[in-house]
């Protein structure tokens, strides 16, 4: 039986904030609507590269190179100005709808509550301001302050030393089952939020599943 965090992480983008607005602008490039989809994969891939190697480059940076590729993919070209308009999109993303309700049970049932995000701090800070939910923020970490990418474990390593506790007595919290295996080796709890998706069998599986953040949230704080 799993034991209550100490801290709660949340993976930010995708998780507590939707990509989803940049959608639309992607097809206005001329690309298929599934470019979103796209982009955040080729994203991943070139992070975990970067990560295998013990490399590094700003997520920023690789999406604006993967955004190049998909277009010549498809044949296309668009201007610096089109493209970084695209990315810049990454500064204002919505939260979806129950993230704030999500940080909110965790922070009245007494866990602290940190973002660890693959983006850097500032566009974090940005995104959890213009959503009024700062302020249940203890700590905003990034990927940027270890110069590797999730799901490297110093990752997930640097967090729980910096929120001072042991890594079990950390957990993340996030939509994507890779960032949840890299937590688990790192000895973090877990908690999947699934949106009607399921976890792969072949990774290290969550302790606790929901449909919503606040399904996962509030069961960790149930713990």
């Amino acid at each position: 039986m799993p034991h209550r965090p100490k801290v709660v992480a949340f993976d930010i983008i995708g998780t507590v904030f939707s990509m989803e607005p940049m959608r639309a602008p992607l097809v206005g490039l001329g690309l298929p609507s599934l470019a979103l989809d796209l982009l955040y994969t080729a994203g991943l891939r070139d992070t975990f590269a970067l990560a295998t190697t013990n490399s590094f480059a700003p997520f920023q940076a690789v999406l604006s190179a993967c955004l190049d590729e998909l277009l010549a993919m498809q044949g296309l070209t668009a201007s610096s100005k089109d493209k970084q308009a695209v990315l810049d999109m990454m500064r204002a993303l919505p939260p979806h709808g129950d993230a704030k309700a999500a940080f909110q049970v965790l922070v009245d049932s007494g866990v602290r509550v940190c973002a660890l995000s693959n983006g850097a701090v500032k566009t974090t800070q940005g995104l959890l301001a213009a959503a009024s939910m700062d302020g249940m923020v203890e700590q905003i970490l990034s990927v940027e302050d270890v110069k590797l990418s999730k799901p490297r474990a110093e990752v997930y390593l640097y967090a729980a030393q910096t929120a001072g506790v042991a890594p079990g007595e950390m957990a993340l919290i996030a939509t994507h089952p890779w960032d949840l295996h890299g937590a688990k080796i790192a000895g973090l709890m877990a908690g999947y939020v699934a949106r009607g998706r399921p976890y792969s069998a072949v990774l290290k599986g969550p302790a606790v599943t929901g449909e919503t953040l606040l399904d996962v949230a509030s069961e960790m704080a149930r713990i």
